[in-house]
């Protein structure tokens, strides 16, 4: 699992830059666009939806800061489970994980093009989209310090953005400021038609599914272990502080939205014709307020889909040192950037270009729904993937793990056991039916494996 000198990447990240990245990844489409989806699937009771899925999370996270703590490597969880399982296991990893993203990625153009109707409603969502991907891998072919740098400040945009919601909502909802003088107070959570679960306590459950999308990212801690600056210190503390920020930042502004503006109205057109924030905003008569929304979503629609491509560049770069790629992806430029595995997987993704062109009103929750069954997958493979690592250890290896699993191995079959369950109701709701492409995908990597890989210890192409 060791990298030659000469083809290790920079370790250029600091604490700051992995917090913000990891941050900017998982905020995105899922809190702005997609948690209109939520809302509609259980009303007030997503706040109680977002609480079980950041437990949830917190598990699969400490399980992957187990051991990327221990080898912090680039390609992490492809990595590992080529280490801890087998190969095999590894390969589908890697390259599920790199579709993963490429599919996310394809979601967040979408998202872009349909906030972008807020202000051309005439402009097809194809070409934001397609202007998107040109802008994106122009950043991330640069050195790895001026991409962290440029995504610190990108996800600080809507981290800022954020907290001004919260506030500003606080203040309507308790004060009456920005909205003639009117406390709204916290009513529209228990009074409306159904109460807080106006859909039942299944209705809760059901909008895991659009949770488990949101928290998509926050894994991106354990891929840039091969790139921090003092991983010992840096994941743990990562890992903690992320999660923490995004259950306020999460549970915060659902709650503020919900409670100024009734819920019903937030989801009318399915939470995917425009942004709920800026819904809410629009609904308020405060049109100002909604265009700044608006233009923040898009830049943390273009933060996520940012990351993301960064983690894709560096997982193909990993499969192609295992000789699980083509080798060409394994190449790193002058600025010790693997650019033929960014440049790659932008080409890939901008087939989200042309289905944008193509179905433009039916392809988003199409893509989410492909997006969160491949992150599910992802999840519980690294929190498998943590318990085979245990398998060898003595009691004495375990007692000087630096950042060991919490409640081990409980909290494990907890996970999997929720994970399991949000899959199946991934799959039975007819909006996110076509998910199970992904069952399709893991057929297909799994037999590539078997019919190139395995053999000849390299792909064909």
């Amino acid at each position: 699992m060791k990298q030659s000198e000469d083809a290790k990447l920079q370790r250029g990240l600091s604490e700051r830059h992995v917090q913000l990245i990891a941050i900017g990844g998982a905020i995105g489409i899922g809190l702005f666009l997609a948690s209109g989806s939520a809302i509609s699937s259980a009303g007030p009771s997503l706040l109680l939806s977002y609480l079980l899925g950041g437990c949830i999370v917190y598990f699969i996270m400490r399980a992957l800061g187990e051991i990327a703590v221990e080898y912090p490597v680039t390609g992490s969880f492809s990595a590992y489970a080529h280490k801890f399982i087998n190969p095999c296991a590894g390969f589908m990893v890697g390259w599920t994980y790199w579709f993963l993203w490429v599919v996310s990625c394809m979601t967040e153009i979408t998202a872009i093009g349909i906030y972008c109707n807020f202000w051309w409603p005439e402009l097809p969502q194809w070409i934001p989209g397609l202007l998107s991907l040109i802008f994106l891998m122009s950043t991330n072919l640069f050195s790895i310090k001026i991409f962290g740098e440029f995504e610190f400040w990108f996800a600080l945009i809507k981290v800022v953005t954020i907290v001004f919601i919260i506030i500003g909502g606080i203040a309507i909802i308790f004060l009456g400021i920005g909205n003639g003088g009117k406390i709204t107070g916290i009513a529209n959570l228990y009074s409306l038609k159904g109460g807080f679960f106006p859909f039942g306590i299944s209705g809760t459950f059901k909008a895991l599914a659009m949770v488990i999308l949101a928290f998509i990212g926050i894994e991106f801690i354990g891929v840039t272990a091969g790139e921090v600056k003092d991983p010992e210190k840096t994941i743990p503390s990562s890992i903690n502080k992320v999660l923490f920020w995004m259950l306020l930042f999460y549970v915060g502004t659902v709650f503020v939205i919900m409670c100024i503006y009734p819920w019903m109205n937030i989801t009318k057109g399915g939470g995917v014709t425009e942004s709920p924030f800026v819904s809410t905003f629009s609904g308020l008569g405060i049109k100002q307020a909604a265009a700044i929304i608006n233009f923040v979503v898009i830049t943390a629609a273009l933060s996520s889909c940012n990351s993301g491509m960064f983690s894709n560049g560096r997982m193909l770069y990993n499969l192609a040192l295992q000789k699980q790629a083509p080798q060409f992806l394994g190449k790193i430029n002058s600025n010790r950037i693997p650019a033929n595995a960014i440049i790659f997987s932008f080409i890939v993704a901008s087939f989200g270009v042309l289905l944008n062109y193509v179905m433009p009103k039916n392809i988003f929750m199409t893509l989410a729904g492909i997006s969160t069954s491949l992150g599910i997958w992802i999840f519980a493979v690294i929190v498998v993937v943590q318990m085979y690592s245990r398998r060898n250890k003595t009691a004495d290896d375990i007692a000087k793990l630096k950042y060991p699993m919490l409640f081990y191995p409980y909290s494990n079959y907890v996970a999997l056991l929720a994970l399991t369950a949000t899959a199946f109701l991934l799959f039975r709701e007819k909006a996110t039916r076509m998910s199970m492409i992904s069952l399709i995908w893991l057929f297909i990597i799994y037999l590539v494996y078997k019919l190139f890989v395995e053999k000849r210890k390299k792909i064909i192409l």
